[in-house]
């Protein structure tokens, strides 16, 4: 039989109940995916607000295009009996190193050629479209239809297309380079 120690107190001590562990994927869910989302949020706000005060206004992009139509226009026209200054005329259309090679293959190509052979040239751009612009940098792609005669030979009309990179220069937009596509 066990017998009782009159010695012994039990004292009886309250516990308080554990504070519930907060799980990493709990924590996770409810603070930090909500600051990262936020965070994302703001950033491509950011992007977006950056990208669009960089690009040229509606008016300024129509400017653009109106001038990459009327330089390629210019710049694939001539009269036989006016070669030189039609073309002359367009390369003041142009900036940098493009205008100095356009202004070679002209004198050096073209212009002999013309006179020569009674070509003369028409171009028109019954399409043109923004591909991208900046503030001072833009691409054009136009379309562009072209009626060629050459001497008393009956005209042969030919259509293509081409990236006209264009650059401000002042308040002017020049073309830059012309790359048939």
């Amino acid at each position: 039989m066990a017998v009782a120690d009159p010695e012994i107190d039990v004292v009886e001590v309250p516990v308080e109940p554990a504070k519930p562990r907060r799980s990493t994927a709990r924590t996770l869910a409810y603070l930090v995916l909500p600051l990262l989302v936020m965070a994302l949020a703001a950033g491509v706000g950011y992007l977006k607000w950056q990208a669009s005060s960089a690009a040229p206004s509606g008016g300024e992009s129509a400017t653009v295009v109106m001038a990459a139509t009327e330089g390629a226009t210019a710049m694939l026209s001539y009269r036989a009996d006016h070669v030189r200054e039609d073309l002359t005329a367009a390369s003041e259309r142009m900036t940098g190193n493009f205008r100095a090679e356009y202004t070679t293959l002209i004198n050096d190509v073209v212009i002999p050629g013309a006179e020569q052979k009674r070509i003369s040239a028409v171009a028109t751009v019954p399409a043109a479209a923004l591909v991208f612009a900046d503030t001072d940098r833009a691409q054009v792609l136009v379309y562009i239809n072209q009626t060629t005669t050459i001497g008393a030979d009956p005209p042969t009309d030919t259509q293509s297309s081409a990236h006209v990179d264009m650059e401000k220069v002042g308040d002017t937009w020049l073309i830059s380079d012309f790359q048939p596509l």
